[in-house]
């Protein structure tokens, strides 16, 4: 999709109503855990933000997706977009999703226009309340991965999220107790599921909506 057809549908999108829960379910492991979609979250859960940041190349329309380094935690070797926890210092949650896109991918956020918010997402493995925030360049970023925390960025083309041969499904065995059956979007032979894909799942719901 060309990057101004795409900017046009967000700015026309972002400011309806949102799909909201029944588009971020359509590419949720199954069984659903429901506490993701519970309004009376943990009261010690913590809040974070990802910035969806949409760039042009060639006339279409980019956003770049990292890998997580491999380390002792929940969210190992993952496929995710650039983001992080909100801290004490932080004034938004638009203020945390561009600091941390700076700190982990060198986005520049005085180049970063804020379309706005979609809909939040809880992650109960690492009690994340996850915030996606939209925003555009209109310039490809000068990327830069933070080695600690970035093991590669992966520049993902838009119209990739509407062709079918991307959305793929597989049980994934968490341990021997559990087995989901998992949606996911393969990009670039990366497994993008979990949060990463049902945050995915509202954005192309958007793009659509914007038609």
């Amino acid at each position: 999709m060309e990057f101004e057809q795409v900017v046009q549908r967000l700015k026309y999108s972002i400011n309806q109503p949102l799909p909201g829960k029944e588009a971020q379910m359509r590419m949720s492991p199954r069984p659903i855990n429901m506490s993701r979609f519970d309004p009376k979250l943990p009261p010690n859960h913590r809040k974070g933000a990802v910035l969806i940041l949409i760039y042009p190349q060639n006339g279409q329309a980019f956003f770049p997706l990292i890998k997580r380094p491999e380390y002792p935690g929940v969210h190992s070797g993952q496929i995710a977009f650039p983001g992080g926890k909100m801290e004490k210092e932080d004034e938004s949650l638009i203020f945390t999703a561009l600091r941390e896109a700076q700190e982990e991918v060198s986005i520049d956020p005085d180049k970063v226009e804020i379309l706005g918010k979609i809909t939040d997402l809880f992650v109960p493995a690492s009690n994340f309340l996850v915030s996606p925030i939209v925003g555009i360049s209109n310039e490809i970023p000068d990327f830069v991965p933070e080695i600690r925390e970035v093991q590669r960025i992966i520049p993902t083309q838009v119209s990739q999220l509407i062709s079918p041969e991307i959305n793929k499904t597989t049980i994934l065995e968490i341990n021997d107790q559990l087995k989901l059956d998992t949606p996911y979007f393969e990009i670039d032979q990366e497994m993008v599921w979990g949060a990463t894909a049902m945050i995915l799942g509202e954005f192309i719901q958007l793009l659509n909506t914007g038609k």
